[in-house]
C-alpha cells in the first residue's frame, strides 16, 4: 500500500475506534434504542446528501430495497444495538477488542456457506488463535457469572457474528450492480425505518429528554464521522487497496479505542486483556497469511 493508503487506514481506524468512545459517553444519559436510531438516522441523512450531491441515482428496484432491509438488520440494527447495550457494562476498549473477532466470524461463516471461500489451514489456525484470544479476554471469572459482564461480552460477540453474516450477505450487492456507497446509504435508510417504531414503542418518555451538550455532540460525531464518513473512507480504501489490506483496519481499531478511553474516560485494561488482543491480532494475521509469510522470510 502507498503512504496515502496507510493514511486512510489509520484515519478509518481512528473513526471506528472513536465510535466505541462516543457510544460510552452517550450511554451515560440516553437509552440504547435512542442512541442506535440517532446514529443510523443521522448517518443516513448525511449519506443521502452525499449521494445526491455526487450525482448518483437512487435505486428503484424493489428487490434492491428488500436487500437493503436485510443488510440493514444484519449490519446496523442488530450489531449497533448489541454493542450499545454491552457498553453499559464494558469499557470502550474491551468492547472494541471483542468486536475485533468480526473477521474471524466472517471467515467461518463464509467457509460454511460460500463455495469459493472454503476454510484453509491458514484460516483455521487463525480462527483458533483468535477465539483463544476471546477466551483470554473473557476469562474464567466472567464465564462463572450468570449476568452482568458475561452477558455484555456475549452481546459484543453477537454483534461481531452479525457483522460476519452481513459481510457474506453483502456479496449479492455486487451481482445487483449496486455501488458500495449506495449500498451503505440504502442499509442505513432501511435501518432507520426499522428502528423508528421499535424505539417509539420500547422507550419511555424520560428517554427522549434533551441530552447534555457533550452527549449531543457525541451523537453527531458518532453518526456523521464514525458512521457516514467512515463508510465512504472504507469503500474508497476497499476499491484502491483491496479487501485484504482494508481488513487490516480491524487490527488498529482496538488500539485507538483503548487510547481514547484511557485518555478521556479513565478506562484501564489488564495484562490479560492485552494478551487476548494480541492473540486476536495474531489470528487475523494468520487468516490472510501475513504471519506465515513473515516467519518464512525470517527462516
Amino acid at each position: 500500500m502507498t503512504i496515502r493508503h496507510w493514511g486512510l487506514l489509520i484515519l478509518l481506524a481512528l473513526l471506528w475506534g472513536g465510535a466505541f468512545f462516543f457510544v460510552k459517553i452517550s450511554v451515560m444519559e440516553l437509552p440504547v434504542l435512542v442512541i442506535v436510531f440517532c446514529r443510523v438516522a443521522l448517518a443516513a441523512l448525511a449519506l443521502v446528501a452525499y449521494v445526491l450531491i455526487s450525482g448518483r441515482a437512487l435505486p428503484k428496484a424493489l428487490s434492491v430495497w428488500i436487500a437493503f432491509l436485510v443488510m440493514g438488520f444484519l449490519n446496523n440494527v442488530v450489531p449497533f444495538s448489541l454493542i450499545v447495550w454491552g457498553q453499559q457494562s464494558l469499557s470502550s476498549g474491551l468492547a472494541a477488542i471483542l468486536n475485533g473477532t468480526t473477521p474471524i466470524f466472517t471467515m467461518l461463516i463464509a467457509g460454511f456457506l460460500l463455495v469459493d471461500e472454503k476454510l484453509t489451514l491458514n484460516k483455521s489456525v487463525g480462527a483458533v488463535i483468535g477465539l483463544l484470544g476471546v477466551v483470554m479476554i473473557s476469562g474464567p471469572e466472567a464465564l462463572m457469572q450468570s449476568s452482568g459482564t458475561l452477558w455484555a461480552q456475549l452481546a459484543i460477540l453477537g454483534a461481531a457474528f452479525s457483522y460476519g453474516c452481513a459481510a457474506v450477505y453483502a456479496r449479492r450487492f455486487r451481482a445487483m450492480g449496486v455501488e458500495p456507497v449506495i449500498g451503505a446509504m440504502g442499509q442505513l435508510c432501511a435501518s432507520s425505518l426499522m428502528l423508528l417504531p421499535v424505539m417509539l414503542i420500547f422507550t419511555s418518555d424520560d428517554g427522549f429528554a434533551m441530552p447534555s451538550l457533550g452527549v449531543g455532540v457525541s451523537l453527531i460525531c458518532l453518526a456523521v464521522f464514525c458512521t457516514a464518513w467512515a463508510y465512504i473512507l472504507y469503500f474508497r480504501l476497499l476499491h484502491e487497496a483491496g479487501a485484504t489490506n482494508a481488513s487490516l483496519v480491524t487490527l488498529l481499531i482496538p488500539l485507538f479505542a483503548l487510547l481514547l478511553g484511557g485518555l478521556f474516560l479513565g478506562e484501564g485494561l489488564t495484562l490479560t486483556h492485552g494478551i487476548g488482543m494480541g492473540l486476536i491480532s495474531a489470528g487475523l494475521l494468520c487468516v490472510d497469511g501475513r504471519l506465515f509469510r513473515f516467519l518464512r522470510s525470517q527462516s
